[in-house]
């Protein structure tokens, strides 16, 4: 079963990577297990030089806000909330990446669900908003 598992996700991966919008993937858990190129862009650092990053590590390098900067619980972003009720969700917040610059973005996030309906992560498809 980990095997068929670990497959489903490679494709996933595979899926993310010929996108030309950000993309992450994550395990059930909530691991990073990869995020493309534009998506990179966005968080100021390759995938290449940073590798999988654990839930907690990317709750609290990104620094997800609200517009006022108050933080965000990670039970409340849209990834997590994909894992945890097995739907789709969205929301807008703000981050800092790894440059260290802060901006705003939109993140649609949904479960990747296996054909016998068991849960093997989720994907993030996100977006720089324009706040001009």
């Amino acid at each position: 079963m980990e095997s068929d598992t670990n497959d489903h996700l490679k494709h996933a991966e595979r899926f993310a990577r010929g996108l030309t919008t950000p993309v992450f993937v994550i395990d059930p858990d909530g691991n990073v297990l990869y995020y493309n190129e534009a998506a990179g862009n966005i968080l100021g650092r390759n995938f290449a030089d940073t590798g999988q990053i654990s839930a907690s590590a990317w709750t609290r390098i990104f620094l997800p806000t609200d517009e006022s900067e108050n933080p965000l619980l990670p039970d409340s972003l849209p990834l997590m909330i994909a894992l945890q009720d097995l739907k789709p969700n969205y929301g807008t917040m703000w981050i800092r990446g790894f440059d260290n610059v802060r901006r705003h973005i939109g993140v649609t996030a949904f479960p990747i669900m296996e054909s016998t309906g068991v849960l093997i992560g989720a994907m993030a498809i996100y977006w720089e908003l324009d706040d001009r």
